[in-house]
C-alpha cells in the first residue's frame, strides 16, 4: 500500500494553553491529508459534488494521542488506504515528525509518532446524503496506488 505523505507546520493558533497541539486539530491535520491525497489522485472533493453528486464524509474515526506536537514543529501526516469497499474506504493515519538524531539504526533518521488514526470514509448521494458507492473512477485511481 502506498503512504501518501503531507507536511503540516505546528502554527501558535494550532495550540492550546499548554503550549501543545490542541487534540482536536490533530483532526484537521489528518482531514487535510486525506483531502491532500485526493488531490494527488486527481479528485477535487467540490467536482466530485457537482459532477459525480457524491460527498464523501467521516463515518467513524478513532485516534491514539502518543505524545503531544509543539509549536513551530514541521509534521508529516500520513494517509494510507488500508480497505476499500463498495461504498467507504478505511484510511490508516499518523501524525509524525522525523529528527536528524542518530537513531539505532543508524542512518541517521528518527520517526516520532505523535498521534494515530482509523478513519472510515463513506461515500453518500450529495441530494439525501444516503449510502451509495465509491465513485469507479476512485476506486480505480487508489487500485493503482496500492
Amino acid at each position: 500500500m502506498t503512504r501518501f505523505l503531507w507536511p503540516v507546520r505546528v502554527y501558535y493558533e494550532d495550540t492550546d494553553a499548554g503550549g501543545v497541539v490542541y487534540y482536536g486539530n490533530y483532526l484537521r491535520f489528518f482531514e487535510r491529508a486525506r483531502t491532500e491525497y485526493l488531490r494527488h489522485l486527481g479528485f477535487e472533493q467540490d467536482e466530485l459534488r457537482e459532477r459525480m453528486g457524491v460527498l464523501l464524509v467521516v463515518r467513524s474515526v478513532n485516534l491514539d494521542f502518543l505524545r503531544p506536537a509543539r509549536f513551530n514543529e514541521q509534521l508529516q501526516v500520513s494517509a494510507t488506504v488500508e480497505t476499500l469497499n463498495k461504498a467507504s474506504m478505511v484510511f490508516q493515519q499518523e501524525i509524525f515528525s522525523t529528527s536528524s538524531k542518530e537513531n539505532h539504526h543508524g542512518d541517521g533518521e528518527q520517526s516520532v509518532v505523535y498521534c494515530t488514526a482509523t478513519a472510515t470514509i463513506a461515500a453518500v448521494r450529495a441530494t439525501d446524503f444516503r449510502a451509495c458507492a465509491v465513485p469507479a473512477e476512485i476506486r480505480t485511481e487508489i487500485s493503482r496506488e496500492r
